[in-house]
């Protein structure tokens, strides 16, 4: 993560106004931002990061569906089989936040190149309002963890831009 990319304002920081934890992870994807995008908003139906264990063995997705837009209110995973918290906001193509366990997450693609070239930057932050003795437990989970599905993203994104390019 650069210097920038933790500075810039992300849409999760104005629902937890007084944070006890914070953290960020990002990884730059050589695909245009509406591929990106497509993974990103289909986190609905998987959480994309080690399925073994927080999708009881269930295989997330490994091709892209036909999804309606996300929208506030629906869920914003799966897990296990089961709808895991909830969708507080997105903008179409730029930023997905939800709620889950507790915790507030943006989902950020970013533009690097042009609005359809690659690479894109996929950012995310994580806040909570956890107590002091939970934080620590949390974003250690939340490394291993929003590490993985980033990476999964990544990997999805770019192999579908692979397919497509051919």
């Amino acid at each position: 993560m650069s210097d920038e990319d933790i500075a810039r304002h992300y849409p999760c920081d104005g629902l937890v106004p007084a944070p006890v934890w914070q953290a960020w992870r990002g990884v730059t994807v050589h695909a245009a931002p509406r591929d990106v995008w497509r993974w990103v908003a289909q986190i609905r139906l998987a959480p994309y990061s080690y399925d073994w264990i927080d999708n009881l063995g269930r295989r997330s997705p490994q091709e892209l569906r036909d999804l309606a837009e996300p929208t506030p209110g629906q869920q914003f995973t799966t897990a296990g089989g089961r709808p895991a918290g909830r969708i507080l906001s997105v903008e179409s193509g730029v930023q997905l936040t939800g709620q889950i366990m507790g915790a507030v997450l943006s989902y950020v693609v970013l533009p690097t190149g042009g609005p359809s070239d690659g690479p894109t930057r996929l950012l995310l932050k994580v806040v909570g309002a956890h107590s002091r003795w939970i934080a620590m437990p949390l974003s250690v989970g939340d490394l291993v963890m929003a590490r993985r599905q980033l990476l999964n993203l990544k990997q999805l994104a770019e192999r579908s831009t692979t397919r497509s390019d051919t």
